[in-house]
């Protein structure tokens, strides 16, 4: 079986990474959960994420959350 991550099969981790991320997000800035998935889903970082080349996939919501900060 083959294991390696794609971008044909990157989208499979995704949604666990965004929700781990709006949890923080609403921990740290308050409003909704519904409110920081879409601003993240429209957010450069999310944009990056998508692309298995960028290796954003081995982060974790603490890092996607610093990255986020950092090109919001």
């Amino acid at each position: 079986m083959n294991r390696e991550v794609t971008d044909k099969n990157l989208y499979l981790l995704l949604p666990g990474k965004v929700s781990l991320f709006a949890k923080i997000y609403v921990e740290k800035n308050g409003g909704t959960i519904v409110d920081a998935v879409r601003m993240f889903y429209r957010s450069n970082t999310y944009k990056a994420l998508e692309k298995e080349d960028t290796k954003l996939w081995h982060y974790g919501p603490v890092s996607l959350y610093q990255e986020f900060l950092e090109k919001h």
